[in-house]
């Protein structure tokens, strides 16, 4: 198992050594840049690791989100590109055709990178009616590492946000993830 973490505005002096991967929150809805995003990617970079964005979806204009994502994202060649698909701080969240609505539009946006899903285990098993996740799933379930609690395959397992949120991926090596990063 590798092990990373992810971040947002808030985690501004986290630390990438020792780590495999750091996904970095780049947008949200149609209106929000993390104004850390590239100097927090860059710390993660400089310390060897494999980076990813993400975007927290919100229901509603969903092509104007991805391109939104796209465009504001500080994503290089083989960084990884993921949804946030979770409720919002209203409460709504988006539906399960809009997750994958959004997904598709990535993946056709930026079609030499990888697309993920991240979601939490209630949303994966009792919201989601595709199982749908692009190139990966990425699955919040707050237990042991790389156990979470559902049947299907995962790529990142997101057990605890304390201090902040720490991720396993289940991949043989960095070199491997690498590799997968860089689709052909």
């Amino acid at each position: 198992m590798l092990h990373g973490v992810d971040v947002s505005a808030y985690n501004t002096s986290y630390s990438a050594e020792g780590l495999d991967f750091v996904f970095v929150k780049a947008t949200e809805g149609r209106s929000y840049i993390n104004p850390h995003q590239n100097t927090q990617a860059a710390k993660a970079r400089k310390a060897g690791c494999v980076v990813g964005f993400y975007h927290f979806l919100w229901p509603g204009n969903i092509a104007a989100q991805a391109r939104y994502f796209v465009e504001k994202c500080a994503s290089v060649h083989g960084d990884i590109l993921a949804c946030d698909w979770e409720r919002t701080g209203e409460g709504t969240c988006a539906s399960t055709a809009q997750k994958d609505q959004f997904l598709h539009a990535v993946k056709n946006l930026r079609p030499t990178h990888r697309v993920m899903l991240y979601c939490n285990r209630d949303f994966w098993l009792n919201h989601d009616t595709t199982s749908y996740a692009a190139d990966g799933l990425w699955i919040a379930d707050y237990v042991s590492a790389g156990h979470p609690r559902i049947k299907a395959k995962w790529r990142i397992h997101q057990y605890t946000d304390r201090p902040l949120d720490k991720d396993v991926a289940d991949f043989s090596s960095k070199a491997a993830l690498k590799k997968w990063a860089h689709p052909a």
